[in-house]
């Protein structure tokens, strides 16, 4: 049996020499299972081009034909089969390089279509006359295959297309079509009667009505409140109908005076009311124009609270001055969410050591010896002091400080007697507090945030221990103060974005150390400051850093400078506490609707993943059995859509 490359190189000779005394060459492929580069090879031979085949160009291909085609529709033919196969010839002068579809754009090929095949690779730079280039590429983008390429350049306003031949010839033909020059213009029309701003309003909700065929209108209605006039966009047709609903629209009203009902969305109706009234009344003290004094003079605005309306009589010329205010007051504001972040790290060390004894001689009660230091609170001197008392309601031990109490003693009728008691105290207070106290509220709109408690302080007593059989009513006076966070802001958005923020912010709690106090004792940190911040931007408000030291050393003199021994005659107390308190603010401007709902639900859900975090480990501990309290689950916030 032959080899595949010998059979097909046979079938072509002999295919070749049937045709030879034709006019034309004909031929007749019949390939099947044949390795690509012979097919490469005869290609060569009977159309005398000269081919540089990519190391990657690999593959059987199959080319059948029932009838002999030309030299030229073999060649077609040959470029079809290796697009079929993923494979690309490109024109490098008097060399076709066959390579990979994904390496095509790396050759130029043919500058434009004139002389390239159905199948060649080629570049063709279109200018675009009438639209953006940019615009076309997102509509062109999906008829490009991945090998090709499709870029717009904005200074030109050109495309570039690198793809086969037939397909930059069709992609030639959509651009042909779409780049077509339109009546769009803009067109002014003068208003007499009507407002602007409303006819704007009434005819945009006609605009965005689809069409027919439901495509969406491309008028555009813009107001000039200035001149009282509108401003048309968009074809010619469409103009001419939006003109001539203005015309239809602008029309003068009855003489006398006319009454209007407008249904506010946003302003507060008895707010705005009493502003309308303020200005014309102002406006009619202050005019020199006797018919515009009396006009004024039959203006009439009212509030319905139920409906939040108000009610304008009017005369027809004040009317639409009236309605423009009512329009540019009756907005949406922006409203302002208000984070705090306060940082408080507070690290306290104490240690405390010291000795106080006593003795006596023989058969005296008078004592010969003593230490006692006012540093260490209580010692031998109190403790015989409440024994030579003889108060039997008084627990000794109560008197004993905080830490290690070591005594140790004699005491005997004769002899020497002798008592000692060894103080040692060693303290660690930390304190981490993140407190992060949040508000919204509307822009130029002050609003207050307290999170705490009310604490009661003892601020006088009374006890009538008179004479014998007197009545006795004691009594104590307590006021109530907060402790806590309380946080009031009034923010301001000016131009660009930026915050001012008047912001007033207390933060107050007890303190855990009292020594010395008749009292609680309360920390309190204030801040008054107004600030600029662009929005979303953390600023820093304020904050103490503070480091104390406090020593104590008392000692005997001479006695307490002695090396071991001197331990029992002086007493050392030592105290550092280092202070870190931060404040910072972020505000951030929720302009539209939808980003106050991605705000509140973000928050709202935060609680809800708690709640559903600790029922699963309840239920967790209910399954080891270390829930003491039985099936209690926490009450879980009903889930919303975001």
């Amino acid at each position: 049996m032959l080899p595949k490359k010998i059979t097909f190189l046979l079938i072509m000779v002999l295919t070749i020499t049937n045709n030879s005394f034709s006019q034309e060459q004909l031929i007749t492929p019949n390939y099947l299972g044949v390795e690509l580069r012979s097919v490469i090879e005869a290609v060569s031979s009977i159309t005398g081009k000269n081919f540089i085949i990519d190391p990657r160009v690999r593959a059987e291909v199959t080319l059948l034909s029932s009838t002999p085609m030309s030299t030229d529709a073999f060649y077609e033919a040959f470029l079809s089969l290796l697009q079929v196969h993923g494979f690309v010839a490109v024109q490098a002068g008097e060399i076709i390089k066959i390579v990979p579809d994904s390496s095509s754009r790396q050759y130029p090929g043919y500058p434009n279509l004139e002389g390239a095949a159905n199948d060649d690779i080629v570049t063709q730079v279109i200018k675009i006359q009438n639209i953006s280039a940019a615009q076309l590429v997102p509509i062109l983008r999906p008829l490009i295959p991945q090998y090709g390429h499709l870029a717009a350049h904005s200074g030109s306003n050109m495309l570039i297309i690198s793809d086969r031949a037939n397909n930059v010839d069709r992609i030639l033909n959509i651009i042909q079509r779409i780049d077509q020059s339109d009546d769009s213009d803009i067109e002014i029309v003068n208003l007499n009667y009507a407002s602007a701003a409303e006819i704007v309003r009434v005819l945009t909700v006609l605009a965005k009505a689809p069409r027919p065929d439901g495509s969406a209108s491309q008028i555009s209605l813009v107001a000039d409140t200035r001149t009282n006039s509108v401003l048309i966009g968009g074809e010619q047709n469409g103009r001419l109908k939006i003109r001539a609903l203005i015309a239809h629209l602008d029309t003068s009203l009855e003489e006398g005076d006319s009454t209007r009902v407008r249904y506010l969305r946003y302003a507060d109706a008895e707010e705005l009311a009493g502003k309308l009234l303020q200005h014309f009344s102002q406006q009619n003290r202050g005019s020199t124009n006797n018919s515009l004094s009396g006009s004024n003079e039959n203006i009439n605005v009212w509030a319905d609270k139920q409906t939040n309306a108000i009610i304008v009589n009017a005369p027809p010329k004040m009317m639409r001055s009236l309605m423009g205010i009512v329009d540019q007051l009756d907005i949406r504001r922006l409203q302002v969410l208000v984070e705090a972040i306060i940082v408080e790290i507070v690290a306290d060390r104490t240690s405390e050591l010291g000795v106080t004894w006593a003795t006596d001689g023989s058969n005296s009660d008078n004592v010969v010896g003593v230490t006692n230091f006012p540093s260490m609170g209580s010692g031998v001197v109190q403790l015989a002091a409440i024994n030579n008392n003889n108060n039997i309601n008084v627990n000794p031990t109560a008197l004993i400080n905080e830490g290690m109490s070591i005594g140790v003693g004699k005491i005997t009728k004769e002899g020497t007697s002798f008592a000692a008691i060894l103080n040692a105290l060693e303290g660690i207070a930390d304190t981490n507090i993140i407190s992060t106290p949040s508000i919204v509220t509307t822009d130029n709109e002050e609003a207050s945030l307290n999170v705490g408690q009310e604490v009661p302080f003892v601020t006088g007593s009374f006890s009538n221990t008179g004479s014998t059989g007197g009545a006795i009513n004691p009594f104590q006076t307590i006021q109530r103060e907060q402790v806590g966070v309380n946080l009031t802001i009034t923010p301001q958005i000016n131009e660009g974005d930026s915050i001012l923020l008047k912001i007033s912010q207390e933060i107050s709690n007890i303190s855990q150390s009292a020594t010395g106090a008749v009292d609680l004792i309360t920390n309190e940190r204030t801040i008054d400051t107004t600030v600029i911040v662009d929005d979303g931007d953390i600023l820093v408000l304020g904050g103490l850093l503070e480091d104390q030291l406090r020593e104590s050393n008392q000692r005997v003199p001479i006695l307490g400078s002695i090396p071991i021994i001197g331990t029992l005659f002086k007493s050392k107390k030592t105290a550092k506490v280092k202070t870190n308190l931060m404040v910072f603010i972020r505000p951030k401007i929720l302009e539209s609707p939808e980003q106050a709902t991605y705000e509140t639900n973000k928050k709202y859900n935060y609680i809800r993943d708690l709640q559903i975090e600790e029922n699963k480990n309840k239920q967790l501990r209910k399954l080891r059995g270390q829930d003491i309290i039985g099936n209690t689950e926490i009450p879980v916030l009903p889930e919303i859509e975001n």
